[in-house]
C-alpha cells in the first residue's frame, strides 16, 4: 500500500545538452528583468561572457570560494542591492549555488549578513537561478544552502532558498576532470541512496531515487574514463533525479559526518560523503535495501559496497585515514557526526560507540 505523502517542488526545470545557449531567452520565461551573475574563478570568462550574450545580466561576482564563505554572500547581496537587480544566477557547483541562494535572501533584508548568519531567519529572497556545472550537487533543486564563516559552517534549509528554476545543460560538465566528475558523481549516488533510506521516504522520493540510482551505477565509471557526451548527460540527469529526491526526503548519516571529515580532514564535500558511503550501505542493510541492490544489478548490499569502494580506488579517491591530511580524533569525528541533525535521518540510530567504530575501522 502507497502511504500518503506531501512532495514540494516550485522549481521550473531546463534540462538538455546545450540549453544554456537559450540563456536570454529562458530568463524572460522566467520573469527575470535584471540580474546578478554568482561564479568562481574558474568560470569568471564564462560568466562575462553571459553577461555580454543576455542583456538581464547586469553585474558579475566571479570570486565565489570552494567552502563558500560569508564574505562572498555579503558582497554579491551588495551587488544585488546596487543594480537593483531582481534575480541572483548561480553558475557553478554547489558553493555558487550556496552563495546565491543565501545573498538572494539578504539582498530581501535591511539586516547584515553577519546578523542572518548567527541566527536571524531570512524570509524573502530574491528569484534564484541555478546552472549547476557538475553533476553531483542537486542543489539546483533543493532549499539548502551552506555557508561558512571562516571555519564555522552552517547548513540553512529555508523555503527562500529555493531556486525559481534551473538549467541543467550537460555541456557545461564536458570540461570537468575526470576525478572531479568521479567525486560529484558519488556525491549524487549518495543524495540518492540516502533519500531512499532516510526514515523521511516516500513512495514518491523512492521513485526518483531508484531511478537515479540506476542511471548512475550504468554511467559513472564510464563519465569519469572517457567522458562522452551520452555519459555526461546521463549523470547531469541522474543527479538531478538525485537531487529531486533528497530534496524532500533529505540526507542522512553520510551526509552527517561528511562535515567534520571536511572540516577536519580537508576532504571534498562529495569525497567526504563518499568516504563512509560504503560502510553505510552495510550498516544500514535491510530488506528494503537488499531488494534495492538486486534491482541495480547486485547480488547483495556487500556486492554494492564492494562496488563503490571499487570506484573509489579506481578513481583515486581516499579510502583510509591514512591518506587524509589532519590529526585523527575518533571520538570527535563520532561525538560531531552523531550530533548532527541528519544522522536523525538514518534508518539505523548509530551511537557514538558505534560511529567511532566504524571511524575506527576505516583507519
Amino acid at each position: 500500500m502507497i502511504e500518503p505523502f506531501l512532495y514540494d517542488l516550485p522549481t521550473k526545470i531546463y534540462f538538455g545538452f546545450g540549453k544554456l545557449n537559450e540563456l536570454p531567452a529562458l530568463l524572460k520565461d522566467c520573469g527575470v528583468q535584471r540580474a546578478v551573475l554568482v561564479c568562481d574563478r574558474f568560470f569568471a570568462e564564462k560568466g562575462e561572457a553571459l553577461r555580454q550574450s543576455a542583456p538581464q545580466i547586469a553585474a558579475v561576482f566571479s570570486d565565489v570560494e570552494p567552502n563558500p564563505q560569508l564574505s562572498g554572500v555579503k558582497e554579491t547581496a551588495r551587488l544585488v542591492k546596487e543594480t537593483a537587480a531582481d534575480t541572483v544566477i548561480a553558475l557553478g557547483g554547489g558553493s555558487s549555488i550556496d552563495t546565491a541562494k543565501y545573498a538572494a535572501a539578504v539582498a530581501c533584508s535591511d539586516l547584515s549578513s553577519e546578523e542572518h548568519f548567527n541566527g536571524v531567519p531570512l524570509t524573502a529572497a530574491k528569484k534564484i537561478i541555478a546552472i549547476p556545472t557538475t553533476a553531483g550537487t542537486g542543489s539546483e533543486v533543493t532549499s539548502v544552502s551552506v555557508i561558512s564563516r571562516g571555519n564555522d559552517k552552517k547548513t540553512t534549509h529555508n523555503p527562500v532558498f529555493q531556486p525559481t528554476a534551473c538549467i541543467v545543460d550537460p555541456a557545461l560538465t564536458m570540461t570537468v576532470p575526470a576525478r572531479t566528475t568521479l567525486i560529484t558523481g558519488l556525491d549524487a549516488f549518495t543524495h540518492a541512496i540516502e533519500a531512499f533510506w532516510s526514515v523521511r521516504h516516500s513512495a514518491l522520493t523512492d521513485a526518483l531515487a531508484t531511478e537515479a540510482l540506476r542511471v548512475i551505477i550504468a554511467n559513472l565509471e564510464a563519465s569519469f574514463t572517457e567522458a562522452t557526451k551520452e555519459s555526461r548527460t546521463a549523470m547531469a540527469y541522474g543527479s538531478l533525479l538525485a537531487g529531486l529526491a533528497f530534496s524532500n526526503a533529505k540526507t542522512a548519516g553520510c551526509h552527517a559526518c561528511s562535515y567534520p571529515l571536511s572540516m577536519y580532514h580537508h576532504l571534498p564535500h562529495g569525497e567526504a560523503c563518499a568516504f563512509t558511503l560504503d560502510s553505510f550501505i552495510r550498516l544500514n542493510a535491510d530488506d528494503r535495501l537488499e531488494s534495492l541492490a538486486k534491482t541495480l544489478g547486485f547480488a547483495d548490499c556487500d556486492a554494492l559496497a564492494d562496488e563503490i569502494y571499487r570506484l573509489k580506488v579506481k578513481g583515486g579517491l581516499r579510502v583510509r585515514f591514512a591518506d587524509c591530511d589532519g590529526e585523527l580524533d575518533l571520538n570527535r569525528l563520532a561525538t560531531e557526526s552523531a550530533e548532527h541533525m541528519l544522522m536523525r535521518n538514518n534508518p539505523v540510530q548509530l551511537s557514538v560507540d558505534e560511529l567511532k567504530a566504524m571511524f575506527a575501522a576505516l583507519k
